[in-house]
């Protein structure tokens, strides 16, 4: 019997948690891993599992759990969708990366 997508929902959603509570970044590749994300596609579902926290957080004026997971090739950023998907909950204004970037994550970390 296939898994259903919810299994890794919760999965995901519990590594994150735990990410967060004790304050870790930790790599797209590494929440894929830990969550148990069927391939093909692995990370793409997973970015899209995120934007989807993205809105819940938004909606209920959390604080964005998805800042938490960063791009191993990006020097300890978020992924570029992150950065798009903050400026269309008309959160930033700016690149996906350099200074303000940088400071705009920062922020999010608290």
């Amino acid at each position: 019997m296939a898994r259903s997508n919810n299994e890794w929902h919760m999965r995901a959603e519990m590594a994150l948690a735990a990410a967060v509570k004790t304050r870790t970044l930790i790599t797209y590749a590494e929440l894929a891993d830990a969550a148990a994300i069927p391939a093909p596609h692995r990370i793409n579902k997973l970015s899209v599992w995120l934007e989807a926290t993205m809105d819940s957080d938004y909606a209920q004026s959390l604080p964005l759990r998805a800042a938490w997971v960063i791009s191993r090739a990006r020097g300890g950023l978020p992924a570029p969708g992150f950065f798009i998907k903050c400026s269309e909950l008309g959160l930033y204004d700016g690149a996906p990366d350099g200074a303000i970037a940088t400071a705009f994550h920062l922020n999010l970390l608290g």
